[in-house]
């Protein structure tokens, strides 16, 4: 017991949440004399699986050192070929995306590169409720009846079969630039490009964690690099492709894409373009997030991200594409307001549907996957109150909004458990009318009268890949401060090694022992804290959504003259006279 108490961070074997404390790599308990900086990101980069010698890649991560050839992909060059004709012969073109933040950024980037090239391109994005996701066989055919010679279909279509048949017997050539999964026969194109075709080669199929902007951007490589085999830039200007890398940033973020790699690279260089102001769209949205500085990795999460998937959820599905491509300032301006608009309406709609559906779990706790449904539920915001409840449970979760016969779910997965390959096979089984999506997110089309039948096919389909998941719950630490450590200069040294977020996580700090000075309530649901350490320094805390979980419960009820140690992340709080750290709390535990 002695030498297992040993392996855990401070000798937490179980957290106020339920969780082993664990190093991520080796033992970084700073003393206060430690000195921050290059030896802290070594640490970091090592622990998130960089080899010893691919430290230097890695410390600064850039395109020359991660960007792979686009003509290893399948179908590459076949849709770079297909593309250039279609340039030189000044064909219509139109871009059929998702109406999600990576099919707008997306659409976009093709629509800006096209638009370098000499061609505006038309764009096509439907309507969430009125049409769903993913390309419709009666709108590429109206497509083609339009003018439109090619249509290139960005963040869908992988799986579009009968859709994309219709087109090819109407004569439409299609180009499908995708991400999500592939089943072993592909649709009629002319060509797809995926990294999750199941036909791809390892070195391609290594990029499967790249959202469809990334892919769309290796498109944009292998198309310049076809027009300048052909001569087309003798008397004309190359289109700069790094200025693409905006957009390329925040749908990569924003879709939740693993940042390791390539897409760390596309990130990180992403932001540096993005603080250039360059995209008129793209500024008018950072001043309606009302950020006063340069946007970081969290702010496409949650500030810029959520505001272009609002126009797709509750509002018209082609305000993104149209903010990220205008270049009148007034009317970017417009958009990014009605957009900031239509996210505060998402929040409300969701809001009510986060309550509906979690009042429903009351009779679910023996269940491996939570699965909820409600007639008139709004299905904009069904993904999101299924990650509200993966995050809240610990379990995968699905979200249904009936309307009629026919409900429309979206579901969010956990570390371990696919949940993209579970709703292929239910529809394979005959469970659903439609569905698929990847390892951590998925979207199906079900028969109101299959629902029941769905959870518990899910239930006992998963069971075994939930409880191992769930048994090997810890919480993985990177290092540990005494309160006194938490300064603006520890945050600017953990930040060396960013930009983090799926796949590259943050960094995640333990410090104690503390008593809490202060702890209430504020907004609806998160904890505010003041904690002082041994060592009489003081910092400021912050537990989002946490004011009913059993750790809020108990820090606001139950610490009273106790010591605990507290983990999370440490951010900076610039809100004062003067740049203070605090940290935001994701588990506590005992300390005595």
């Amino acid at each position: 017991m002695a030498s297992q108490a040993l392996s855990h961070v401070f000798g937490v074997a179980a957290s106020l949440t339920g969780r082993a404390w664990r190093w991520r790599g080796g033992n970084m308990q700073l003393g206060a004399q430690q000195q921050l900086g290059d030896d802290i990101v070594r640490q970091l980069l090592l622990s998130r699986g960089v080899a010893p010698d691919d430290i230097e890649r890695h410390r600064v991560p850039t395109l020359r050192n991660f960007l792979p050839d686009p003509s290893r992909f399948r179908d590459m060059d076949v849709a770079a070929d297909r593309l250039a004709q279609a340039v030189i012969a000044g064909e219509k073109i139109t871009i059929y995306g998702d109406y999600d933040v990576d099919g707008a950024t997306s659409s976009a980037l093709l629509i800006r590169l096209l638009r370098d090239l000499g061609i505006e391109a038309g764009y096509y994005i439907p309507d969430r409720l009125l049409e769903g996701y993913g390309p419709s066989g009666e709108a590429l055919v109206k497509l083609g009846q339009s003018g439109s010679s090619l249509i290139v279909t960005v963040d869908c279509g992988a799986m579009a079969h009968e859709a994309l048949a219709m087109a090819h017997d109407a004569g439409v050539d299609v180009i499908v630039v995708d991400h999500h999964k592939c089943a072993a026969e592909l649709p009629r194109t002319v060509a797809l490009v995926n990294p999750n075709r199941l036909d791809e080669e390892d070195d391609a199929a290594a990029h499967g964690h790249l959202a469809a902007v990334g892919v769309a951007f290796l498109l944009a490589i292998a198309l310049v690099r076809t027009l300048r085999e052909r001569g087309y830039f003798a008397d004309r200007r190359e289109p700069d492709l790094l200025a693409l890398l905006d957009v390329v940033a925040l749908g990569t973020v924003a879709d939740v894409a693993a940042l390791h790699g390539l897409n760390r690279a596309f990130v990180a260089q992403g932001l540096k373009v993005m603080a250039r102001r360059d995209n008129i769209g793209m500024a008018a949205l950072i001043d309606a997030s009302r950020l006063k500085r340069s946007p970081a990795c969290s702010d496409l999460s949650f500030a810029l991200g959520p505001r272009i998937n609002a126009g797709g959820r509750v509002g018209e599905s082609t305000l993104g594409v149209r903010l990220l491509t205008t270049r009148d300032p007034e009317e970017a301006r417009e958009i990014a307001a009605q957009l900031s608009a239509l996210n505060e309406e998402r929040r409300a709609i969701e809001a009510e549907v986060q309550e509906a559906a979690e009042a429903q779990l009351a009779s679910q706790h023996n269940r491996a996957v939570h699965l909820v449904a409600g007639e008139g539920w709004h299905p904009g915001v069904i993904g999101i109150v299924a990650g509200r409840i993966k995050e809240k449970t610990g379990k995968p979760s699905l979200v249904i909004a009936l309307d009629g016969d026919t409900g429309k779910g979206s579901g969010r997965s956990i570390a371990g458990v696919d949940l993209g390959a579970a709703i292929i096979r239910a529809r394979d089984e005959g469970l659903l009318v439609a569905g698929g999506g990847h390892a951590m997110a998925a979207g199906l089309t079900v028969p109101a009268d299959r629902i029941d039948a769905l959870a518990e096919w899910l239930d006992s389909t998963l069971e075994a890949q939930v409880a191992r998941a769930s048994a090997s719950r810890e919480m993985a630490l990177d290092l540990a401060v005494a309160p006194g450590g938490l300064t603006p200069e520890l945050v600017e040294s953990l930040e060396a090694a960013g930009p983090y977020g799926i796949g590259w996580p943050g960094p995640r700090v333990g410090v104690g022992p503390v008593r809490l000075v202060k702890c209430d309530i504020v907004g609806t649901d998160h904890v505010r804290l003041i904690a002082a350490g041994d060592d009489g320094k003081s910092f400021k805390g912050i537990a989002f959504r946490a004011a009913e979980s059993d750790m809020g419960q108990a820090l606001l009820h139950g610490s009273r003259g106790r010591r605990l140690w507290l983990a999370g992340r440490v951010k900076i709080d610039d809100w004062g006279s003067r740049p203070q750290a605090e940290l935001h709390l994701e588990d506590a535990a005992w300390a005595d």
